[in-house]
């Protein structure tokens, strides 16, 4: 951009660089982003350095592996066209999850410059082939090619084949964070990108899944079906059709090879036609709202369900507890997390006719935890919460409604837990002592986790999606976890033990373990609260210096 100059004259205008020059001008830019981005600590040094070791030893390793399946037949085939099909949902799903893991993959900073869509998807689909990523990608389609091309002609398709799929890879990437830029850079996306935790935990329950029904059905035939479609699909065909000149399918090769390059074609078009829209159309957050007032309108006047709590300080700390677990995006996430892997985790082992009722001990043991460290999710606004606390009394008041806000979701989430589970596996004599067994394990989780509040608070990085303490206080974190899941079983210890003997005696008295169990958990949580409220009141200016770090 020429800047006028009063005094000289108009300063000369720089000539535009070519697409050639634009292309090497965002590598370049790729690599300052990178180095400047390790130059701010040492932390993130070392975390890049141990990362590109893991990804380097994974990737040859899986290279490797890739080129030990050669001559392997339909296996080999089998594995390189799901491997890649996987490789290409990861890449699509991933930039959904982590939008600031790369900078670059924001268009949005380039909407001020004087650049063109055509040599902009150019430039960017060169300078996003840096880094680990497609480092990682490139390893596994060349293993993937060199496990199922066998002769000339395979060869030559596999020469296309690799960075097509590459390619399919990153643009497809590319298109899909531009198409969601706006929602990925709101309140929303940064609430999607913490909940991919929830998504990892759940996609390895559905690889354990797949990995013990390929074990049951003897090998990788069980597999084949899906491979079938799969090679079919971009990036997967550019694999498939390896394999089929392999074999001398050379028409049908022609036809997977079509089929990539023409999804390629279409996914630069969308991600061009993204471009477009986000350099040209109006940002919402600049358009006034040209609706009416929330305050005039009579549905913002409906009752709230917060005026069904209890009169009182309750009802204000317990309406905002549950407006955590709605709006704030750790908060959010641990619960979502939480109440996914406790029912996903024994229904899975359910299904796989390795289960119990037993395994509905995940979810309070899971939901307890969100117990622990209560404090630090308000971070440094819990100076406002402190001003209310005077006595220990008012502690006490503090505590049990943030208690009673977490067990109105847990208490009928863990007996859902456990009739789901009684029902999938006809285990009904069983239920009245699990329900027990589970409420006596809630009610301790309840009752260490106030103590653990007062004694051992730590604050909470609101950026991070996978970080749950600031640094220098991750022992605190680990502490307060071990406590948790150990000492919960302890307190709960007498209430197992009674359960256990009257189930191995296979007494009908086991009923009576249902209202023991909720008797026995109320019991517990109150004597931890009424034991943490002292304390509480008196080491206010410790517990916000702790939760005020992040």
């Amino acid at each position: 951009m020429s800047v006028l100059d009063v005094s000289s004259g108009p300063a000369p205008v720089a000539p535009v660089a070519g697409s050639e020059g634009l292309v090497a001008l965002f590598v370049r830019l790729k690599l300052a982003l990178l180095r400047n981005g390790l130059r701010q600590s040492a932390g993130r040094q070392a975390a890049f350095v141990v990362s590109l070791v893991v990804v380097v030893l994974i990737a040859v390793g899986q290279l490797l592996g890739l080129v030990l399946l050669r001559g392997e037949g339909r296996d080999a085939a089998t594995v390189t066209v799901l491997a890649t099909g996987v490789l290409a949902l990861g890449w699509a799903v991933l930039p959904l999850f982590f939008p600031s893991g790369d900078e670059t993959l924001d268009p949005s900073r380039l909407v001020m410059l004087p650049l063109r869509p055509r040599p902009l998807v150019r430039a960017l689909l060169v300078a996003s082939l840096v880094g680990i990523g497609p480092l990682f990608a490139l390893c596994l389609l060349v293993g993937s090619v060199l496990a199922v091309a066998h002769g000339s002609g395979a060869a030559v398709v596999g020469v296309v084949a690799v960075p097509l799929a590459l390619l399919i890879c990153v643009a497809l990437a590319r298109s899909v964070a531009t198409a969601n830029i706006r929602l990925l850079t709101s309140r929303k996306g940064r609430d999607l990108a913490v909940l991919s935790g929830l998504v990892i935990a759940v996609g390895m329950q559905f690889v354990n899944f797949g990995a013990q029904r390929i074990g049951a059905a003897g090998g990788l035939s069980a597999l084949e079906p899906a491979a079938g479609v799969v090679r079919w699909l971009p990036a997967a065909s550019a694999i498939g059709a390896v394999d089929s000149a392999s074999g001398g399918a050379y028409g049908e090769a022609v036809a997977q090879l079509l089929v990539s390059a023409v999804a390629l074609a279409a996914l630069l078009w969308w991600w061009r036609r993204g471009l477009v829209t986000l350099m040209t159309a109006p940002d919402g957050s600049t358009i006034a709202a040209a609706g009416p007032s929330r305050a005039k309108d009579p549905a913002a006047r409906r009752p709230r369900p917060g005026r069904l709590l209890p009169e009182g300080r309750t009802r204000t700390v317990m309406g905002r507890s549950l407006r955590y677990v709605l709006r704030d995006p750790k908060t959010k996430a641990a619960w979502i997390t939480s109440l996914a892997v406790g029912l996903i985790v024994p229904l899975f082992n359910a299904l796989q006719g390795a289960g119990t009722v037993w395994f509905a001990c995940f979810a309070p043991m899971l939901l307890g935890m969100q117990m622990f460290n209560q404090f630090g999710q308000d971070t440094s606004a819990f100076w406002m919460v402190a001003q209310t606390i005077s006595t220990p009394r008012d502690a006490y008041e503090e505590l049990r409604a943030r208690a009673l806000a977490l067990a109105a979701i847990a208490v009928p989430y863990t007996v859902l837990v456990a009739v789901a589970l009684s029902v999938m596996l006809d285990a009904w004599g069983s239920l009245a002592g699990v329900v027990g067994v589970l409420l006596a394990l809630l009610g301790a989780m309840l009752g260490l986790g106030a103590p653990a509040s007062a004694f051992l608070p730590y604050s909470v990085p609101q950026e991070g999606g996978f970080k749950n303490a600031v640094p220098g206080q991750g022992g605190l974190a680990v502490l307060s976890s071990l406590v948790g899941l150990f000492g919960s079983v302890v307190v709960a210890a007498p209430v197992i033990a009674v359960t256990v003997a009257l189930t191995v005696t296979d007494s009908r008295s086991v009923w009576l373990m249902a209202p023991a169990g909720a008797v026995y958990g109320v019991l517990v949580a109150w004597a931890g609260l009424r034991l943490a409220a002292a304390r509480t009141a008196a080491r206010l200016p410790e517990i916000l210096a702790a939760v005020s770090k992040g």
